[in-house]
């Protein structure tokens, strides 16, 4: 399998989700994390939005960090100005280009998208900046016009695109249909960049597909937030790719849990508990089936190892759980006791936190044990 390369877009698509608002510091810390984590590129706003966007943009550009840096713009050589005057050293130039995104938002026909583009993208290369020509809604555009597109670019000196799912319409299949067929009808030497988000829940899944198919750019926000119910998982997609695709990522495993931690508190929102890979139960179990399983031999209910990730796995006495959580409950209080006792504490585990409904604590456990002891 290829290398995966990152472009993540949280300090700009993932802002625009609604109500997030990142100051000037937490963009600058988040960047910096973005590139400790092994991140190659960061898109990290929108210089045209004004002077308090560009005055951000510049910080986080004069801290020199090992990352590329990418503003996103209009198809306007106005926008290519502002992005100069914000120092970044690439410029991704959006396109509507579904017929209904092209007349609804452009008032334009696909020769007149064409030439806006090109306009813009020649006077960025005119002014030394690296260009991509991102795709919007490419998923509901007509195939031979985005063919048209990559090899008109092309020609014109561009080599990366982003096909983006603007709207998540499609599955992994179709998605991995259209690029594998893009791919193979544009000249070989383009980068592609898969962008896809989250409505119907198949945002990673959809940009693994692309991967797959042969893009080699992945667009992604840490813990998936953006535009309505988000983008694609930064965290989901690193490290499905190393373990499910078997494929190699420069993005650091362990870094992922803080830098997600950051994000939520930039962001005034909270991790779920579950959350795959990050979460504070995403390593947690409570079935006693599964804790005697583990106790044996991790590999049995484990598809990573969790101190990848700098986790460890977490044994939750609740409802369900068994002999072997007592057990190990009580070592971890330091206590012995014998069959019946644990059998004893078993049954008031289960009444106990079925009340509750929340787990008991092992202190509680030890507390019961000596009671037992007592008696």
């Amino acid at each position: 399998m290829r290398d995966l390369r990152i472009c993540d877009t949280t300090l700009r698509d993932g802002e625009q989700a609604a109500g997030v608002a990142f100051t000037a510091a937490e963009k600058l810390e988040i960047a910096k994390c973005l590139a400790a984590a092994g991140v190659e590129q960061a898109e990290v706003g929108i210089p045209a939005m004004g002077d308090d966007e560009c005055r951000a943009i510049r910080r986080i550009a004069a801290l020199g960090l090992p990352m590329r840096l990418l503003a996103w713009n209009r198809a306007s050589c106005t926008d290519i100005d502002a992005s100069l005057s914000a120092g970044v050293d690439s410029v991704h130039i959006a396109l509507p280009v579904s017929p209904i995104q092209m007349r609804a938002k452009l008032g334009a026909r696909p020769a007149q998208v064409i030439d806006m583009g090109k306009r813009a993208a020649c006077y960025a290369l005119e002014k030394g900046l690296a260009v991509s020509i991102g795709f919007e809604d490419a998923s509901r555009a007509d195939f031979a016009f985005l063919r048209e597109l990559v090899c008109g670019f092309r020609k014109e000196g561009i080599r990366r695109f982003r096909y983006a799912d603007t709207l998540s319409v499609h599955h992994p299949g179709t998605l991995y249909s259209r690029v594998s067929a893009l791919l193979a009808t544009c000249p070989p030497d383009i980068e592609l960049e898969i962008h896809c988000h989250n409505d119907f829940g198949l945002a990673a899944a959809n940009t693994l597909a692309g991967i797959e198919a042969g893009a080699g750019w992945a667009s992604t926000t840490v813990l998936g937030i953006g535009e309505r119910a988000g983008n694609a998982a930064l965290e989901e997609v690193v490290m499905a790719w190393k373990h499910l695709y078997r494929g190699e990522c420069a993005v650091c495993p362990d870094k992922l849990k803080p830098l997600a931690e950051l994000v939520a508190r930039a962001a005034g929102r909270d991790i779920p508990d579950a959350r795959p890979l990050v979460g504070r139960l995403a390593f947690a179990h409570e079935s006693g089936i599964h804790v005697n399983g583990l106790m044996k031999d991790r590999r049995t209910y484990q598809a990573l190892d969790p101190s990848e990730l700098g986790a460890d796995h977490v044994i939750v006495l609740g409802k369900h759980s068994g002999r072997s959580s007592v057990r190990l409950a009580l070592d971890g209080e330091g206590l012995k006791v014998s069959e019946g006792i644990i059998e004893t504490l078993l049954e008031r585990l289960r009444r106990t936190a079925g009340e509750r409904k929340y787990p008991v604590d092992s202190r509680e456990i030890g507390e019961w044990a000596k009671e037992e002891l007592a008696k």
